[in-house]
């Protein structure tokens, strides 16, 4: 775990995002390898049947090979400022929407977050008290402020892990982090 930042949110999202963008092709898929692994053993991911995930966009951890193994997945589709989640399987086709990013075609069946039972959720950086650091866009924070969500976690890589992020009055904190180097649930303050 790293050291609290000494950093706005903002000057942290640029350097974390530097340091994710400078990762080789290899370290990439070793560390979203590794991270797979953790998930797929943590008992909110097993006793999961319904899940809400992403798609890998600008070095994410890539979560793809965990798309395989007879759950139900959804998937967000960007609509004004906020998501709306569908219903998808591999194998069915995927269209490319905002920022570039693949997504379900509007036609697929929408999940409510309420009725899911674990929320996978990209983030720029984690800490110890569940807090996550995202894009500044607030989807995910107005997604996570309007439903009751039973879990979520945080996925980053590990140089994105801290003892604690600066955060504001509309942040809400998730279930944990989880990084190549395991899963971390939150601390109570």
């Amino acid at each position: 775990m790293n050291p609290a930042p000494l950093l706005t949110k903002s000057e942290l999202r640029r350097s974390l995002l530097q340091t994710r963008q400078a990762l080789s092709a290899q370290e990439w898929r070793e560390k979203s390898d590794r991270l797979v692994s953790h998930l797929q053993i943590l008992p909110l991911f097993t006793q999961a049947r319904s899940i809400l995930a992403y798609f890998s966009f600008r070095q994410e951890p890539d979560l793809s090979s965990l798309f395989t193994n007879g759950k139900q997945w959804g998937f967000p589709r960007i609509i004004g400022k906020s998501l709306s989640w569908h219903q998808w399987q591999p194998g069915e086709l995927l269209q490319t929407g905002a920022y570039r990013i693949p997504q379900p075609p509007p036609d697929a069946p929408i999940l409510n977050p309420s009725e899911v039972d674990l929320i996978l959720v990209p983030a720029v950086a984690g800490d110890a008290f569940g807090y996550r650091l995202g894009y500044g866009g607030g989807y995910y924070d107005r997604m996570l402020s309007s439903f009751r969500v039973r879990s979520a976690i945080a996925i980053v890589f590990d140089f994105g892990y801290f003892d604690q992020l600066p955060i504001d009055d509309w942040d809400r904190p998730l279930d944990g982090v989880c990084t190549e180097n395991g899963y971390y649930g939150k601390k109570i303050s």
